[in-house]
């Protein structure tokens, strides 16, 4: 019976509860918006759908989605979920909940995941309460949090976490929020006639300011309190728009008794620099018994508005005065009352500090005012988010001064303050356009680094010292000349920890040692061009935890339709990275992959290929081991005979090789609109003559074998393979010409938006 009237009032509550939590959404498919930690591919996500996810703390504004997603977890995982509120809870419904964990634990093997929701109302007693409990599985925390939890949260709990940060929703989530709930007929307004003009739904999704809350809240006032027209239907236009949301009023004292008209002449006197007319108003004010401290009030307001930094004393002047004023009194304060007016009136003029009011305009407009990463104190958090990660400290430099930005991204740029050119701030003047010109310099140089403003890491993991271990052993592996050719190609590498990465054609894990490690609320995908490779490499990772394991694909070069059929549909790659890729194809199969990574890539994805191509053939670095042949005057001997007759085709096989996969790519990704850049260098080195080393040469299948087989037979190859293995052990010398190519694609929308070259 308890069961009816449960779902009866289940039901009860989902057609009276408020629009918003009747459209919460209930699958990953049905959320909206933090496609930066929740995309397809991101480590969240994996983790939700593998039922894998461990200790969480969610953090952010009201309204992005932390509750939905606690809800969602709820909803797809094998646990039992429990929640808290911790307004409401106390140690006793704590230890209510983990006593109920342990006995599911110790009966069924059941795990539990608790979710509490405003982690960050729990006192230090009640999350100490928590700790031991988290710390040895009894239960898998899930929390949800305002503030920022390594100032409210306890350090234990923050060090144990993986912790994400949710940021406002974009305009364009929450319009599709906005028409989800005008179409839904089930849990919105689909069965209702509702016409929003588009200026009334403008506003709604501008004043919400990324709260999806007080979007829908809005929204259903407006309906709700609207009386249908005569043909049955809401009209939802700008005027109700503006009375069901509101922009949050700053207040600001105007002193509105300076409106009298005594008070506002002596003002604009002070301003026009008039000493006869002020001391007029000011002696009529006095005999008209105005008391004075209201009139200092207005002077010191005047020192600030219409003096300003045109002379930075004359608020110190007037402040002086009334101090004096308050010690004398009437009727000797007349003086100092007398003396400040006059200061004011002769003084040189400026009112560039109603600047800050353009400010003021600004905080109450822009969209985003997040403080950027580098300014962020770094006192709690920074190690984990990067929080003042970047920042310049000034006192380290020339003039105590660098090029650096403070403005938040959206604003970079913005001028407030406009000096006036008298007095002190005249003398500014000049040196302030100098550094306001340096600091443009140095974002937009910023910019064409990156294509973007520099991204706030969203998330946080705890320290994984078996990880560093074995990137360690992997990186050691592979030796110190290939380790050090890795940090080559990644140097300047700018990571997000919830970026995606694609590693093509890999043969060993080098090249992806370094996103494994940068990246771990992303995900890594590396291909292969054989099922051995790929059975090789899965060896290598079984030692990772599996959401940590990288996507292996088996993808042969000559299909790179391969990769796209076995990733989705949705799936894009922040990085893409490769060394000595797409051997011997043509420009069609270069073009291919070129068009595939191109639809791969997300908007200002970094592309990063390593083309390395021997400048000394086999049969050369051999000879030169092998020196002049005996002592002068004598016959070549059929060895050496043999290793110059190979030198014309090999020469010429290296000439081919250096010009065409590189320069046919670049050519590729430029009509494609990448923004391709070059890097080259020239690499000594010493290759021990191993018996794999004469295999990869002579081979059934290698490259150089088929160049000799254009003017040698079977035999004579042969012959020319006993020279090499006669020598084994042998050090041979070698220059390699290393190409990078790096590359930024900006996004079909960029591409679109870019002016059309004319012949």
């Amino acid at each position: 019976m308890s069961d009816l009237f449960t779902h009866q009032r289940e039901r009860v509550l989902s057609r009276i509860a408020p629009l918003a939590d009747r459209l919460r959404p209930r699958t990953l498919e049905e959320f909206v918006g933090q496609e930066a930690i929740l995309g397809p591919g991101r480590l969240l996500r994996r983790a939700i759908r593998a039922d894998r996810v461990g200790n969480l703390i969610l953090h952010g504004p009201p309204g992005v989605g932390k509750t939905t997603l606690a809800r969602i977890i709820a909803g797809t995982t094998r646990a039992h979920f429990s929640s808290l509120n911790a307004v409401l809870a106390g140690v006793k419904d704590l230890r209510s909940e983990v006593e109920a964990a342990q006995r599911r634990l110790g009966e069924h093997g059941l795990r539990s995941l608790l979710f509490i929701d405003e982690v960050h109302r729990f006192n230090s007693a009640q999350q100490d309460a928590l700790l031991p409990w988290v710390e040895n599985g009894t239960v898998t925390l899930i929390g949800a949090t305002t503030e920022n939890p390594f100032f409210e949260v306890n350090k234990a709990l923050v060090s144990r976490s993986r912790l994400f940060r949710l940021q406002p929703l974009e305009t364009e989530d929450l319009r599709q929020l906005l028409e989800r709930a005008l179409a839904d007929g089930e849990r919105g307004y689909g069965t209702r006639s509702v016409v929003l003009s588009s200026e009334a739904a403008a506003h709604l999704l501008d004043v919400a300011g990324g709260d999806a809350r007080s979007l829908l809240n809005a929204l259903e006032l407006a309906v709700e309190t609207t009386e249908p027209d005569g043909n049955g239907a809401i009209r939802i236009d700008l005027a109700i728009a503006e009375e069901s949301i509101q922009q949050r009023a700053v207040l600001y004292d105007k002193q509105g008794d300076a409106h009298f008209d005594t008070i506002s002449a002596f003002i604009k006197s002070l301003r026009g620099s008039d000493a006869d007319a002020a001391l007029f108003w000011l002696a009529r004010m006095v005999e008209a018994g105005e008391n004075p401290r209201f009139i200092f009030r207005r002077m010191l307001i005047a020192a600030g508005e219409d003096v300003g930094l045109a002379d930075p004393q004359a608020i110190v002047v007037v402040e002086a005065c009334a101090a004096a004023f308050e010690r004398v009194g009437l009727p000797e304060g007349l003086y100092p009352l007398a003396q400040a007016a006059l200061y004011l009136a002769g003084a040189e003029k400026s009112n560039s500090v109603l600047g800050f009011f353009d400010a003021l305009k600004s905080v109450r407009t822009a969209a985003k005012q997040t403080v950027p990463s580098p300014l962020r104190d770094a006192s709690r958090d920074g190690q984990a988010f990067g929080d003042g990660v970047g920042y310049r400290y000034p006192h380290a430099y020339a003039e105590h001064w660098v090029a650096q930005t403070y403005l938040p991204a959206v604003l970079q740029g913005q001028v407030f303050w406009q000096p006036g050119g008298l007095g002190w701030e005249g003398a500014l003047k000049g040196r302030l356009q100098q550094r306001r010109a340096a600091q443009l310099a140095a974002t937009a140089e910023t910019m064409a680094e990156t294509g973007t403003m520099a991204l706030e890491p969203l998330s946080s993991s705890p320290d994984d010292p078996q990880l560093e271990r074995w990137l360690q052993r992997q990186a050691a592996a592979e030796g110190e000349r290939l380790d050090l050719l890795r940090q080559r190609f990644w140097q300047g590498a700018r990571w997000q920890r919830h970026d995606r990465v694609l590693v093509l054609e890999a043969r060993s894990l080098l090249w992806a040692l370094d996103p494994l490690e940068a990246t771990p609320e992303g995900g890594l995908v590396i291909t292969v061009a054989h099922p051995s490779e790929k059975e090789r490499l899965q060896a290598h990772l079984q030692l990772l935890d599996a959401l940590r394991q990288p996507q292996l694909c088996v993808v042969p070069p000559e299909h790179p339709e391969a990769l796209a059929a076995q990733l989705g549909a949705t799936e894009r790659f922040e990085w893409v990275a490769a060394r000595q890729p797409f051997q011997g194809l043509g420009a069609t199969g270069l073009r291919r992959w070129a068009e595939t990574l191109t639809a791969l890539a997300s908007d200002n994805a970094q592309l990063r290929l390593l083309f390395s191509v021997p400048l000394i053939g086999p049969a050369e670095s051999l000879l030169a081991v092998l020196g002049a042949p005996g002592r002068p005057g004598a016959e070549p001997t059929d060895t050496h005979q043999r290793l110059e007759a190979c030198l014309p085709l090999e020469r010429q096989w290296l000439q081919d090789a250096s010009a065409s996969a590189q320069a046919v790519m670049l050519g590729q990704l430029e009509a494609l609109g990448w923004q391709v850049a070059e890097e080259g260098w020239q690499e000594p080195l010493q290759l021990a003559l191993t018996p794999a080393l004469v295999e990869r040469w002579f081979g059934a299948e290698a490259s150089y074998r088929r160049v000799l087989g254009q003017a040698f037979g079977v035999s004579e190859i042969a012959a020319l393979q006993e020279c090499f293995e006669a020598n084994r052990n042998a050090s041979l010398p070698q220059r390699l010409d290393h190409g990078l190519l790096i590359a930024r694609w900006p996004g079909e929308a960029a591409i679109k938006k870019a002016p059309t070259k004319r012949g």
